[in-house]
């Protein structure tokens, strides 16, 4: 798998790890083996201008769920995938997390995470989109 390559300077793979909730058959580790995990997460996030009527109203928000509503179905057929939403109206961010597990993630990056182009294309064509960025990090439950 891509992720277990590419992240082999940074985590160790245990096959013989302690058993997660999903009783994983295999574990990543980093921190010296203090930590372990068996999922890992793909963020789209952006920031989204406030046209007056905050998170209740705003256009633009009202647009990026939208976009998340046309997507979700594509992500949520991920094998083990949970998706996350995450909105702030003070610091006016917007966060898609999809959490998926080692097994799943491997093949969806060599794949290029789709639908993600497709999704970040479309946001970014939203008015008072700004600042479209992608993350992959860990996201396990302790």
């Amino acid at each position: 798998m891509l992720l277990l390559s590419s992240l082999s300077h940074a985590f160790s793979i245990s096959s013989a790890g302690r058993p997660s909730a999903r009783s994983s058959p295999m574990m990543a580790e980093m921190a010296n083996g203090k930590m372990e995990f068996d999922n890992v997460a793909r963020e789209w996030r952006c920031k989204w201008q406030d046209d007056g009527g905050g998170k209740a109203s705003s256009a633009t928000l009202v647009a990026i769920a939208d976009v998340v509503d046309e997507f979700l179905p594509q992500l949520k057929a991920l094998d083990g995938a949970v998706v996350n939403r995450a909105v702030c109206g003070g610091g006016l961010d917007f966060k898609l997390c999809t959490t998926v597990p080692l097994a799943t993630f491997g093949p969806w990056e060599e794949a290029g995470h789709p639908p993600e182009a497709d999704f970040l294309a479309k946001l970014e064509a939203i008015p008072g989109v700004s600042m479209v960025e992608t993350q992959t990090m860990t996201n396990q439950v302790l």
